[in-house]
């Protein structure tokens, strides 16, 4: 691959991550949001949150069977406890991140 045809790449790739995430802010920004929409969207990182912490929680091994992941279970319970007694989002992801590799690394 030449240096032109990996730079034309690097810059699709830029506009291709780029364009997605800026024309939504850009084409809301002209709008006003009621209050019950407001509160409604302020619960969505929560959810969304939620959702991939019990996704990683639970595994499926190709049948209809789902059990609990023991390695993701015992990182989750000392990062929740971080999350109450912190309330920081960048404190309990780094938290969450460095229990991980510590249980990968025992297990």
């Amino acid at each position: 691959m030449s240096n032109t045809s990996f730079f034309l790449l690097i810059i699709g790739c830029t506009l291709v991550t780029f364009i997605p995430r800026v024309i939504p802010f850009l084409v809301a920004r002209n709008f006003t949001i009621s209050a019950p929409v407001e509160k409604w969207l302020s619960y969505l990182p929560v959810c969304i949150f939620t959702g991939l912490i019990v996704e990683s929680l639970l595994e499926s091994n190709g049948s209809n069977s789902i059990h609990l992941n023991l390695e993701a279970l015992i990182a989750t319970i000392p990062t929740i406890i971080v999350a109450f007694l912190s309330k920081s989002l960048l404190t309990t992801v780094l938290f969450g991140v460095v229990c991980m590799a510590i249980v990968r690394l025992i297990l």
